[in-house]
């Protein structure tokens, strides 16, 4: 089968690196992403699926992963080489149509589950990412022995497929996982929220990823205030449809968080400040940006992927301010009490904002370049959401 396919090669990193300076289409040609004919995956045993995928989506981390820009961390939680593509849309043998998702937890692994009904990402002890019938891998897309979407053909447990609904859209159901992420970071933020009168909430970014966090803030955590930071004018009006009280540019969002609280400035601070905010860009300056306009003894949390950041941490210090990863999903607390799976509340909200005009553009893995210098500019051309369709181009 036709897949694109990532080696490990510190050579094509380091070329990627560089090249990423340039264009991010650079990065596909010289980095360590190729189009290959590899065999397909076996089936590791009793309660896995082939799956023939649809459609699949291009997520930032993938963009970093291609220009040579993750983090060492990764190192010892992937197995090389491995097939991309964690937002996934396919469908089985038979024709049912799945939503993946694509943590590999203790099920997938032949581990223990932490309780009755967990999903693949609950747990405290991640031993089992890297024990069981797989090799190495966190999640699909980064691990060798299931596949990735980027490819006509993977395979996955049962307990990461989620039926989709005959009148959901191929479209609409490659927004679920990204906004999944979203909202699992929208509920991290709702504990400090608690007893507030009037809580507020800053949403620091609008792509696909803060958009779910914005619908997810709207739906599912009551009487908050959101306000956003958004760059570009088609984040604006997303991030406005989508439940956000007030959208600025990103530069301005402390000063609209100033005039929502009527707090001061000190130096470079708020001396009060939101509540909780969301960082869905992960980098230095989006993570300070977040401690200046978080209150004291508020919460930030972080979704974007930071990699390596360079900050000063004595303001958290003073303020006591916390800072939360917001890594995937998992069974949800909500504020009133109830439990439930995100992906799960990410099938109820892609359909109730009519998530699928955020996908702009859909290519055949043979047009991959193009489809990664698309995805790496998507902001500025107007664009959200960039993904992949095997079946386009076959002959």
């Amino acid at each position: 089968m036709k897949a694109l396919q990532v080696s490990r090669s510190v050579a094509r990193i380091g070329l990627a690196r560089v090249a990423s300076a340039v264009s991010a289409g650079a990065s596909a040609r010289l980095g360590p992403l190729e189009l290959r004919s590899i065999d397909p995956p076996e089936l590791p045993g009793d309660g896995w699926h082939r799956l023939h995928t649809r459609l699949s989506g291009i997520c930032g981390s993938d963009l970093s992963m291609i220009e040579g820009h993750t983090s060492r961390y990764f190192d010892d939680w992937v197995s090389f080489p491995f097939v991309p593509g964690h937002e996934v849309v396919a469908e089985l043998d038979d024709g049912t149509r799945v939503v993946l998702e694509p943590v590999l937890g203790h099920e997938a692994r032949g581990a223990t589950p932490p309780f009755e009904g967990a999903a693949p990402g609950d747990g405290d002890d991640y031993a089992h990412l890297v024990s069981g019938p797989l090799e190495t891998g966190i999640q699909t897309g980064y691990c060798h022995s299931t596949g990735g979407g980027w490819s006509s053909d993977l395979v996955a447990h049962e307990s990461q497929l989620h039926r989709l609904p005959d009148d959901m859209s191929d479209e609409t159901a490659l927004l679920v996982e990204p906004f999944a992420g979203g909202i699992h970071a929208a509920l991290q933020s709702a504990p400090v929220l608690a007893g507030r009168e009037g809580p507020l909430v800053a949403v620091l970014g609008a792509g696909t990823m803060g958009l779910g966090a914005i619908a997810g803030l709207r739906r599912y955590v009551p009487d908050v205030t959101i306000v956003v930071g958004a760059r570009y004018p088609h984040q604006v009006r997303f991030a406005s449809e989508f439940g956000a009280d007030e959208v600025v540019a990103p530069g301005e969002l402390a000063r609209a968080v100033r005039r929502r609280v009527g707090c001061h400035v000190v130096g470079d601070f708020l001396s009060g400040g939101a509540d909780a905010t969301i960082d869905a860009v992960g980098s230095s300056d989006s993570l300070t940006s977040c401690l200046r306009l978080t209150r004291p003894r508020g919460r930030v949390v972080l979704m974007g992927m930071p990699a390596e950041v360079t900050i000063d941490l004595t303001g958290l210090w003073h303020r006591e301010t916390e800072i939360v990863g917001a890594y995937t999903y998992g069974t949800e607390r909500l504020p009133d009490g109830r439990t439930a799976n995100t992906f799960e509340l990410a099938m109820e909200t892609v359909v109730v904002v009519d998530a699928e005009r955020l996908v702009s553009a859909v290519y055949p893995l043979s047009e991959y370049r193009d489809a990664i210098a698309h995805a790496a500019a998507a902001g500025r051309r107007g664009a959200v959401k960039i993904a992949f369709d095997p079946r386009k181009g076959r002959n």
